[in-house]
């Protein structure tokens, strides 16, 4: 099998899962917080077997950057699409808690199920790659065995880096989450992968710490402390940015507008100032 046809194949298991398993879980509303289980398992094991294709595939299978751009678009397209509903990202869990949508105990069981999604994505693409499907996979195994850390650049720029990359991303974000799913999805997921690929000799700009925790946390070169500071506290300092900016205000913590006026001038018509003269 070529390459990229035994990823395709694992894609597609991945995706398959995860959208039987939303099935399933959907005759449980009181369960909704298990969907964020399965959306963040399906987004950290499909990036996982495409930072291997952008790490490997590029000098063993020939693969061009437009190649892995292009499967980073759809991997983002596809979670986008069968994981409606869902977040699989803390940072946009957390954002619906601050706007008051979902209560606490809700946003605490949905971010440790993100967590869980993604440490188990971590021990089914390491089972997955110890199967050595292809030459990718037996390169990685001799050669790669410790992966490569996603985080080029000292702690200070890479939390400006994803700070300032979420306050980008949830401002389109806001801007838009009213919209149509046929305009959002794919807009969200091409943004998401021109900002990757902008950062990624800096920090890759996952803008999502179950997704980072999945492909970095464990990466020689910096401490499990120091991950998180960049890939958790960047990003939930860019998205509160962003939430204040749009709204004026942060729901769950001020109620009142802190940016904008609220004041509505009423037009009165002549002929009624006159009248009260």
């Amino acid at each position: 099998m070529s390459e990229l046809d035994v990823s395709l194949g694992y894609f597609l298991a991945v995706v398959a899962f995860g959208a039987a398993f939303r099935v399933l879980f959907r005759k449980w509303p009181c369960l909704s917080f298990a969907a964020e289980f399965t959306t963040s398992f399906v987004l950290v094991a499909c990036w996982l077997e495409v930072q291997t294709i952008i790490e490997i595939g590029e000098w063993v299978g020939g693969l061009g950057s437009e190649v892995t751009l292009t499967i980073r678009f759809v991997v983002l397209l596809t979670h986008g699409v069968i994981c409606a509903g869902a977040t699989g990202n803390p940072s946009l869990t957390l954002m619906n808690f601050l706007l008051l949508e979902t209560p606490t105990l809700h946003t605490l069981l949905a971010l440790a199920a993100q967590f869980l999604g993604a440490h188990l994505a971590l021990l089914v693409a390491g089972y997955y790659w110890e199967m050595e499907l292809n030459d990718m996979h037996m390169i990685k195994n001799l050669i790669l065995r410790e992966c490569s850390t996603a985080l080029r650049v000292s702690l200070v720029q890479g939390v400006y880096s994803e700070c300032v990359c979420a306050f980008i991303f949830f401002l389109i974000y806001l801007s838009l989450r009213r919209r149509s799913a046929f305009i959002r999805v794919p807009f969200f997921a091409a943004v998401l992968t021109l900002l990757s690929h902008a950062t990624s000799g800096y920090t890759s700009a996952f803008l999502n710490p179950s997704l980072a925790y999945g492909l970095t946390f464990y990466c020689p070169g910096f401490t499990f402390t120091e991950y998180s500071v960049v890939y958790c506290l960047g990003p939930i300092i860019g998205m509160t940015l962003a939430l204040l900016l749009y709204m004026g205000h942060i729901p769950r913590i001020f109620a009142k507008n802190l940016l904008y006026s609220q004041k509505t001038h009423v037009q009165v018509p002549k002929g009624d100032r006159d009248k009260e003269k």
